[in-house]
Order: C-alpha cells, then structure tokens, then sequence
C-alpha cells in the first residue's frame, strides 16, 4: 500500500512509522512542490495518479473535495 500524507496529517505519526518501518511507502504533501499548499481536489488527484491512499486529519476540507 502507498500512502499520501496531507500537510495537516500529524508528523509525529509519520515520524513513528518510519521510525518502526523503513520501508513504509508515504509521501509528504509538503514534500511535493506542485502541490504544496494546495487545495483537497488537488491532493486527490495526486493519490488517485499515483495509487495513492490519502491520510488526513481535515475533514472540512477533503469531504468537500471529493465532490468536485
């Protein structure tokens, strides 16, 4: 499984995975600069390209999305 992790996703959590998981398959949105700072529908389209699950904690935000 590969994951895309939003920039409200908590980096504690993701500092532990790795931590215990060298091989964990996540990616940082703020680690992406085309879609650094950009909205829910973007996001979700990366995921989507790239078979990509997408970790939040922003509901407000990615529910709306997805509707698009």
């Amino acid at each position: 499984m590969k994951w895309l992790a939003d920039e409200n996703f908590d980096n504690d959590i993701i500092r532990g995975i790795w931590r215990r998981l060298s091989g964990f398959d996540l990616i940082r949105v703020q680690d992406v600069p085309d879609i650094s700072g950009s909205g829910g529908s973007e996001m979700l389209a990366l995921a989507t390209a790239n078979g990509r699950a997408l970790l939040t904690h922003d509901v407000s935000t990615m529910i709306p999305a997805m509707h698009e």
